[in-house]
């Protein structure tokens, strides 16, 4: 039986995959914290062998009348992209994928009231949100299987539940030790394109408002108290800070792990930064040892 050993709510940013000397210029001279973080997270977590797979929930990749899942058995190419082609142009990726754990999710469909296909076109797109995160957290790893699930635009919160549903019932159908990434930002508006460049610092001061700060910092402290519960309550006043995808990205997570029953607590990686208005952090739950929704610690802290 297959379980989900780990999960994250992981920043994407194109940042992260800018020359390190850009990097230092567009952040007063100092590193991303971000970037430490993700190489931090890769020795403690994806270098280990305790794990055959990682599915990423991809913010970036909407679909409209299902939920698809990749199911190549291999994904390699250039990728440019159409949004920021200036800093992300021709990047390689190459990673073998799980055929049998997509079509095993999508089985799950019916059950759980929703739609999945799995696809195995091998020019199917792919897009940063899965691509940035395995530069650093894949890379040079080959033996691990990455595969992707798009969020769905014409999907409400119940619907992505219900994928994480699927998800983590797909994932015990198989024999995968599974780590699943929702690859996303949290509050997500950028500043416009003329104050743009004067926002550029990872500095949080730079969040777009300092209620839209103040509503990330109170989700990541419930992260790290454990308090999913908390986070899928009050998505409705989450929403009015429009956070990246709906937060549809996390809701699929939460689906997976349990939902509102699920305790398991964030170790922070890096600081919560801002990237042009919008608030990023890199946040990782492991599998507490009695379970997903094992009870809650109260003082829980990473």
């Amino acid at each position: 039986m297959g379980e989900i050993v780990g999960a994250g709510l992981l920043a994407h940013v194109p940042t992260i995959v800018l020359p390190e000397p850009t990097r230092l210029e567009l952040n007063e001279g100092k590193e991303i914290t971000l970037v430490t973080g993700l190489r931090e997270l890769r020795r403690d977590v994806f270098e280990r062998d305790d794990y055959d797979t990682v599915v990423v929930l991809d913010s970036h990749w909407a679909t409209t009348v299902e939920f698809v899942v990749t199911a190549q058995a291999r994904r390699a190419g250039l990728y440019t992209s159409e949004e920021l082609p200036r800093g992300m142009c021709r990047m390689p990726y190459d990673f073998p994928g799980d055929p049998e754990l997509a079509r095993n999710v999508a089985s799950f469909a019916d059950r759980h009231g929703t739609w999945i296909t799995p696809i195995d076109d091998e020019y199917l797109p792919i897009y940063y949100a899965t691509t940035n995160l395995w530069k650093y957290l894949g890379e040079g790893l080959p033996s691990k299987r990455w595969v992707s699930i798009g969020v769905c635009q014409t999907g409400d919160m119940e619907d992505h539940l219900r994928l994480g549903r699927a998800l983590a019932d797909g994932v015990a159908a198989t024999d995968r030790r599974v780590l699943v990434i929702a690859s996303g930002a949290l509050s997500h508006t950028f500043w416009p394109l003329r104050e743009l460049r004067d926002h550029e610092s990872s500095d949080p001061r730079h969040v777009f408002t300092p209620e839209a700060r103040a509503a990330d910092l109170r989700r990541i402290e419930w992260f790290r108290q454990g308090r999913h519960d908390e986070v899928l309550r009050t998505m409705p006043e989450f929403r009015t800070y429009k956070p990246e995808a709906r937060f549809h990205h996390y809701v699929m997570l939460a689906g997976a792990l349990g939902e509102e029953r699920c305790t398991a607590p964030a170790r922070q990686y890096g600081e919560y930064e801002n990237s042009v208005g919008t608030g990023q952090a890199l946040l990782w739950f492991d599998r507490p040892a009695s379970g997903w929704t094992a009870p809650r610690q109260e003082n829980a802290h990473a």
